[in-house]
């Protein structure tokens, strides 16, 4: 396994964190700071229950208790110091291929899984207060002091994180638990999540439960990276053309066409074709306060190994007009261009 799939793990890894190596990693990241030892170490079984413990103003992890937050001196100026010193060793062309070559493979979809737990987490703890505004800027700048463990994965894999290197706790850190937030006094790790479940993009994707869960019940539901409610995915499974037609929102109805099929919808709704030709037939679904569902229904003129021919959907622009066209853009050409010798 080569360093930038050890940290690729890192960084999606599920199940029980690594306490011992993970508490050892909180000492030495804060020693290497030139900082002492903070007083105790508290673990939460995820970010959300971490804020509230660390909401509260005068309960054991309050302000008072834990002290000023140490996150610029524990994980910002150590990073900046190694980016820094690798950038000079380097040189401008030589740092952007290595970082290329490492952070820059597991940066996207780390960072955007990162932000998505922000904003599951003040969308959860917001809900329902007396003073949202407030209450979301109170935990934004909460969330502010969290260092993000495994999701540092993305940047700690540009750099050294050997014994005896300065961001060596951090990597520790980073390969045994989730999110934590350092303090004068206090420490506070996360676990890491139980379930992880994405789709070939990289985006949160399950259609039968959570697409990200952890240990203390915090969880987030999505569907090829659109957050959905819980409840939303228990009704997908009884689904019918009315239930997707009476959908108000669009962004749930288009979620429920792609997990239906467009195919079966077309067939089960009884719509009718709007213009066929040698290439195929075209489709058009109308959906109420929202952009038509344009589909080329095409045949494979290659028979499978059993004689059939496999029909194909291609979901095409809602300005099509023919069948020939749709079939055209899907290569990128226009449909005058579009002449092929043998349809495959």
């Amino acid at each position: 396994m080569t360093d930038i799939d050890v940290w690729r793990t890192a960084a999606a890894a599920t199940g029980p964190a690594d306490r011992a190596a993970a508490e050892a990693g909180v000492r030495l990241a804060y020693r290497a700071a030139g900082l002492a030892e903070p007083e105790r170490i508290v673990w939460a079984g995820s970010p959300r229950e971490a804020v509230r413990l660390l909401g509260g103003d005068d309960g054991p992890c309050g302000p008072v208790a834990r002290g000023r937050g140490v996150r610029e001196t524990v994980r910002s100026a150590p990073w900046a110091a190694e980016r820094d010193r690798v950038q000079r060793r380097l040189g401008p062309q030589g740092w952007g291929r290595h970082w290329s070559a490492t952070g820059g493979r597991l940066w996207e979809n780390t960072e955007r899984l990162a932000e998505r737990i922000r904003t599951g987490l003040v969308e959860e703890l917001t809900a329902g207060a007396a003073a949202p505004a407030a209450e979301e800027r109170s935990l934004r700048l909460l969330l502010l002091d969290a260092v993000l463990g495994q999701h540092d994965a993305a940047w700690l894999c540009a750099f050294d994180t050997r014994e005896g290197t300065p961001l060596h706790g951090l990597g520790v850190l980073a390969r045994s638990a989730g999110w934590w937030w350092p303090y004068e006094r206090l420490a506070v790790l996360c676990e890491r999540p139980v379930e992880l479940h994405r789709d070939e993009a990289g985006r949160l994707d399950r259609g039968d439960g959570p697409a990200l869960a952890f240990p203390d019940g915090f969880a987030l539901h999505a569907w090829r990276g659109m957050p959905v409610p819980a409840d939303f995915l228990a009704g997908l499974g009884t689904l019918t053309p009315e239930r997707i037609r009476e959908e108000e929102n669009a962004e749930l109805r288009r979620v429920m066409l792609e997990f239906y099929g467009y195919d079966r919808y077309l067939r089960e709704s009884e719509a009718a074709p709007v213009h066929r030709d040698e290439t195929g037939v075209l489709w058009r679904i109308p959906m109420p306060d929202d952009e038509a569902v344009v589909m080329v229904e095409v045949v494979n003129s290659t028979p499978e190994p059993d004689d059939t021919s496999r029909t194909y959907w291609l979901r095409v622009p809602p300005t099509t007009r023919t069948a020939r066209q749709g079939v055209a853009w899907t290569f990128g050409i226009g449909p005058e261009a579009y002449a092929p010798l043998r349809e495959t």
